[in-house]
């Protein structure tokens, strides 16, 4: 699953054990959201 870096926004595949961002230095990732929609039933 890709993380995103909350300072710069760049995304990496995986983190293999580096805790760092590789472009900026932050410590800070979160786990990305899938690209998929979801239908919403209206009564």
């Amino acid at each position: 699953m890709p993380y995103v870096c909350t300072h710069c926004g760049k995304k990496m595949k995986s983190l293999d054990g580096f805790v760092r961002c590789q472009y900026c230095g932050s410590r800070i990732m979160v786990k990305s959201r899938p690209n998929v929609s979801r239908e919403v039933k209206t009564d």
